[in-house]
């Protein structure tokens, strides 16, 4: 057994920048983990500034000097955040509150119908289990429930006066590492070990594609929540611009998303119309826009960032948001392609050369 194992260790550790790779990955885990809420800001601003890298570089292109052009995109993103934080999210928030306040009066509905079916199905549905049920739901949706759900997802924000720090600290680091990127790439490359192929190869390998999936992810958000909003604003849906924005974020996460925004979709028709033609014809549209972002949109827009199987992507999704959440299920797939990337470029040594070793 020591022989097997000392063989496939030769084997796939034998090269010192296999060894240099797995290094690296080891000390960016260990940062992420230990230190990843310390530097929650710098994280932030890298990303932004690798998303907003490709607008600059245009300008450059067209003789633009890289200062003027990192702060016109930097302007114009700011302008875009200051829209979504004082336009789009007091509104999205006020239909969240009524839709909360709501909640009693649909559950009440949806007891009135399932006890109708309780009278006209007494062999598969009986009180008591509706009851237990509804019960359950009560429980759920209680109003102190929904107060510690809120503030478990708002916790990060309750410190006003770090939110303040974040809102100053991160436009100015992404406002330095678009003006500044050469510089500041050239002085990282001093700590890294000199001979780095493999990771550099990883590296070109996932840069496009973590580029390309970031920004087909926010084309695709914005595509299908302004055309759910617009859907269900055009049926006269109660919290259309709420369930747009969430039928938006749902493709966030693969697959799972789009099945838990169907719930309340469903809950707010079902308490507007009851079971009625407007229903079936409100969960119809909701089916083809799915059907339309899943076999021509995402097609569109991934498919030189994504080639996975859907059964990798179930499973990357389940460890990585197991992880970290809610980050670890959005970048679920580029964390994916990293581990498909890192496992091609290994460099392995022959099971005849390991042993002459």
């Amino acid at each position: 057994m020591f022989k097997v194992l000392k063989s496939w260790l030769q084997q796939h550790f034998s090269d010192p920048q296999a060894v240099t790779l797995l290094a690296l990955l080891v000390m960016f885990a260990l940062l992420i983990g230990f230190a990843g809420h310390i530097l929650a800001p710098v994280l932030v601003a890298l990303v932004l500034a690798f998303l907003l890298e490709w607008p600059v570089k245009q300008m450059t292109r067209c003789k633009i000097p890289r200062l003027a052009g990192a702060s016109i995109v930097l302007f114009f993103f700011i302008l875009l955040t200051l829209w979504v934080i004082l336009g789009l999210i007091p509104s999205i928030f006020e239909q969240g509150v009524s839709l909360a306040t709501e909640l009693p009066k649909i559950i009440d509905k949806g007891n009135a119908y399932l006890l109708t079916l309780v009278e006209a199905y007494p062999q598969y549905i009986s009180e008591s289990q509706v009851a237990n049920l509804l019960q359950r739901l009560r429980d759920f949706l209680a109003p102190e429930q929904i107060i510690d759900y809120s503030a478990s997802i708002l916790g990060w924000s309750a410190n006003l006066l770090v939110l303040m720090v974040y809102m100053i600290l991160i436009p100015l680091m992404l406002f330095f590492f678009l003006k500044d990127k050469t510089q500041l790439l050239n002085s990282a490359k001093r700590f890294l070990p000199a001979k780095n192929a493999v990771a550099q190869q990883v590296w070109l390998e996932m840069e496009q594609q973590i580029f390309n999936y970031i920004r087909g992810k926010v084309i695709e958000i914005a595509i299908v929540g302004t055309t759910s909003y617009l859907v269900f604003a055009l049926m006269d849906l109660r919290y259309a611009a709420l369930l747009g924005v969430l039928t938006g974020l749902s493709v966030l996460i693969p697959y799972i998303g789009a099945t838990l925004v169907t719930i309340p979709i469903a809950l707010v028709g079902f308490f507007q119309w009851g079971i009625s033609s407007e229903l079936g014809y409100l969960m119809l549209a909701y089916g083809i826009i799915q059907a339309i972002d899943g076999n021509l949109l995402v097609p569109l827009l991934f498919s030189e960032a994504v080639d996975l199987h859907p059964v990798v992507i179930i499973i990357a999704v389940l460890i990585f948001g197991g992880l970290w959440g809610v980050w670890g299920a959005f970048f679920a797939i580029p964390l994916a392609s990293l581990v498909r990337a890192i496992l091609n470029a290994w460099p392995t040594a022959s099971p005849q050369a390991a042993q002459v070793e």
